[in-house]
């Protein structure tokens, strides 16, 4: 079920900016049991949307690991993304018009400082399982942190504690592509979307891996270019995909939503990143991919060396940073045994249509 949450109170954000209010749209799947002891909190990644039942279909949905006859699942739709929370398209109160390159930044910390009313607006005290991949594993470190008690057990998926100077400067580069296309600052809905096209095409570098490519989208060993319009199929791929995203997001969402990403860092104000992360109490599974070039695995041994008595897995993939979306059979079995036996129910049986 889809649904919108609104606060009608002013909210400070940490870099002091205060707005009259906030809204967030959210998913839920399945009911909470009695004793509400069945919550299951996903945190989606960068250009999701707040239903991981269609970007998730191997771990979310009827028959699956978090199958909603046994669980309450929520996502919610982080600030600054186009998909129904506060963004750089929704009106800014001030100005009775959109409030475009005038919204502000929300860090991880404050997009799940705003979690936070939700939560309680729903009734919500405990979390059982909260999990979630890059930018979403780091709003689930930040949560976790910020309200140790609240989670039993949490699973961070190729995410790391604070983003390396490596991230930030992809980043970077994908926010110059956007600056580099002269509509972009235009007050209106699809300024910039060259740019962002292009934004996409070095995102997926990053979230890729050369193995990848060369599985997916091989030379054609027989083909002879004839003229200077003729492209390859990794060209093209590229295209298709800045094309794809250009259709259903906005550049400065994205371009905000970077910069969120940006200001990812456990430790700030907390005496330090390895001070931060020993505040949390939740069991830990921490998931990476030695493929990932984005967020290497040495950030996820980083997480299990400093979260209390967490557990890793480490993946083998060819297919880099987005292996956590495709290596869900990998994830679900490392879930059935981290998860207490006696907290999961047998699955029904259902033909997986996904494997």
């Amino acid at each position: 079920m889809e649904s919108v949450f609104r606060y009608e109170q002013p909210f400070e954000l940490e870099s002091g900016i205060s707005l009259p209010s906030f809204h967030l749209a959210y998913t839920t799947y399945g009911q909470l049991n009695a004793d509400k002891s069945n919550v299951v909190w996903i945190f989606h990644a960068l250009t999701a949307n707040s239903s991981p039942a269609e970007w998730w279909p191997g771990l979310v949905g009827e028959g699956k690991f978090f199958d909603p006859e046994r669980y309450f699942i929520i996502c919610v739709n982080k600030p600054g993304s186009p998909y129904g929370s506060i963004s750089p398209l929704s009106i800014n109160p001030a100005t009775g018009e959109p409030y475009y390159s005038d919204f502000p930044v929300f860090t991880i910390r404050d997009m799940i400082r705003t979690y936070r009313h939700l939560r309680l607006h729903l009734g919500i005290e405990r979390i059982h399982i909260g999990l979630g991949g890059s930018t979403g594993g780091m709003q689930l470190l930040e949560w976790a942190i910020e309200e140790p008690s609240l989670f039993e057990y949490i699973v961070p998926i190729v995410t790391n504690a604070a983003l390396s100077p490596w991230a930030v400067a992809f980043n970077a580069s994908q926010r110059m592509a956007i600056e580099a296309d002269s509509t972009w600052l235009e007050r209106r809905e699809d300024a910039g979307q060259k740019g962002l096209a292009a934004a996409r095409s070095i995102a997926l570098l990053s979230y890729r891996h050369y193995n990848g490519y060369g599985i997916t989208q091989p030379r054609d060993k027989s083909f002879v270019p004839l003229s200077k319009d003729v492209r390859y199929a990794a060209d093209n791929y590229q295209r298709y995909q800045g094309l794809k995203l250009t259709n259903r997001f906005t550049a400065l969402c994205y371009y905000r939503l970077s910069q969120s990403m940006d200001s990812h860092d456990v430790g700030r104000n907390r005496g330090g990143v390895e001070e931060a992360l020993s505040q949390i109490r939740a069991k830990a599974l921490v998931i990476g991919i030695r493929s990932d070039v984005l967020y290497p695995i040495t950030e996820q041994e980083y997480l299990r060396d400093h979260i209390k008595d967490a557990d890793l897995l480490s993946i083998s993939s060819d297919f880099g940073h987005d292996g956590f979306l495709l290596e869900y059979e990998k994830i679900e079995t490392a879930l059935k045994k981290f998860i207490r036996a006696e907290n999961v129910p047998p699955l029904k049986i259902v033909t997986n249509k996904y494997r």
